[in-house]
């Protein structure tokens, strides 16, 4: 279900995922497909992981590549979720043929 709130998405960001909700920033942005899809990636992700797990790796991945590269945005599109969302969000298919946890050859050390 995607709603909009611009007070729940953070500063910087268009949208958040906390399953099983998608939130926009804005009520336009539910016509970017791009990015609708990179949402829903996003909560393939967490219901494999069964939702807390989820965070938890999410939040410990962050801090440790926040320490690695010492930026805040590359940290954040260096997390193994978000490189898998952000390579296959063009591909409104990839869903439908995901493995199981891909998640996890998109990880990178």
């Amino acid at each position: 279900m995607i709603l909009i709130s611009k007070y729940l998405v953070p500063k910087g960001y268009v949208g958040i995922t906390i399953f099983p909700f998608v939130f926009l920033k804005h009520k336009h942005l539910k016509t970017d497909i791009n990015l609708v899809n990179h949402e829903k990636i996003h909560l393939r992700q967490q219901l494999e992981l069964l939702i807390i797990p989820f965070y938890l790796w999410y939040g410990i991945e962050f801090f440790i590549r926040l320490i690695v590269y010492k930026n805040w945005n590359e940290a954040y599109k260096n997390i193994s979720f978000e490189r898998e969302a952000f390579s296959n969000e063009k591909d409104l298919n990839y869903l439908k043929s995901r493995p199981f946890l891909n998640f996890i050859k998109c990880i990178k050390i």
